[in-house]
């Protein structure tokens, strides 16, 4: 598979880092990377990640080229993607966080890329997706969202309880690790409470996940609600959802079906283990479930709790239907 990256921010930069040293880049091709910044800034901030840690390898710059390990992928600085000749990419990966427009979207198609994977939220795609959930909905779609990272976490982790249980109603609360939408200390935003510090205090929100969830689960549209919160962390994140079970199960049946059908996921992750959010990180799993804070109340009300890397995580997804889009017709 051939893909360029546009847009070499926290997602971007995640991307080349899972392609270059997991085997989820087995086979993947970088033919370029577009940002606006300054080429020796991407470089500087693709070695030094205050989240994963240094790159381990060689990083170095030439003129028109970040070098990574002897492998040379072209850098440029295209304000507007339509300047570059994208004409061998299969898949453009569109992490600039502003494609959220048709003709931002169609960018990538226009420079000759065939098809374009947003990586989030966006009303110009054809189709959002999330992986393992209705990963079907790529056929025949050329611009795709990626949904967002709790969308991810919440729809798989929705689905594999319906599958076990259905469910009748639920609430979903992501504990969610502060982002660049929010300023570190108070500043005007267009959201009252994500104008106060980020590092400094929890901050009740919204998420988009919860609009995304009916799309991508339509059966259970209207069954299920969600905020957020934003707390002073920089990394990993974590789903709590709450829901009244079709079904009524004993607590240690429910707890055999749940880890079942986990295991059969493509995307869900277990743990036993009383773990916290820094033993999570660099986890590539959309949502990994944490056994020791599930609970089940009379039989119907049931609380599951699971753990997510909003930033590998996503980025892991990204590839995985970036692959199915280059296999699609």
């Amino acid at each position: 598979m051939k893909i360029a990256i546009n847009g070499f921010g926290r997602i971007g930069r995640t991307i080349l880092r899972q392609i270059l040293t997991t085997a989820r880049g087995s086979g993947i091709q970088v033919l370029c990377i577009n940002d606006i910044a300054e080429p020796e800034m991407c470089a500087y901030l693709f070695q030094y990640d205050s989240t994963f840690g240094p790159f381990p390898g060689q990083v170095a710059l030439e003129t028109g080229a970040l070098v990574v390990d002897g492998r040379r992928i072209p850098l440029h600085q295209q304000a507007n993607v339509t300047a570059l000749d994208l004409s061998g990419a299969d898949v453009l990966l569109d992490c600039t966080g502003i494609a959220r427009s048709t003709d931002l979207a169609e960018r990538g198609l226009s420079a000759g890329a065939t098809k374009v994977l947003i990586s989030g939220p966006s009303p110009a795609a054809e189709a959002t997706v999330v992986y393992g959930v209705n990963t079907k909905d790529i056929k025949g779609a050329r611009i795709v969202s990626n949904a967002s990272c709790t969308t991810n976490a919440v729809a798989a982790l929705v689905q594999l309880v319906d599958q076990v249980a259905g469910i009748d109603s639920g609430h979903m609360t992501t504990i969610h690790c502060y982002t660049n939408s929010q300023p570190m200390v108070d500043a005007p935003r267009g959201d009252f409470a994500r104008s106060r510090g980020g590092a400094q205090s929890m901050v009740p929100t919204t998420t988009s996940a919860m609009h995304l969830i009916d799309v991508v689960l339509p059966h259970l549209r209207g069954r299920i609600s969600g905020a957020a919160v934003r707390v002073p962390t920089a990394s990993v994140s974590a789903v709590d959802l709450v829901a009244r079970l079709n079904t009524p199960l004993a607590e240690a049946d429910l707890m055999v079906a749940l880890r079942a059908a986990a295991d059969r996921s493509p995307v869900l992750g277990w743990t036993d283990q009383p773990l916290v959010s820094s033993d999570l990180r660099a986890r590539p799993e959309s949502l990994v479930i944490a056994a020791p804070e599930t609970r089940i109340v009379d039989s119907r009300q049931l609380r599951i709790f699971g753990w997510y890397d909003n930033e590998w995580g996503f980025s892991a997804r990204m590839l995985d239907v970036a692959a199915k889009m280059a296999e699609a017709d």
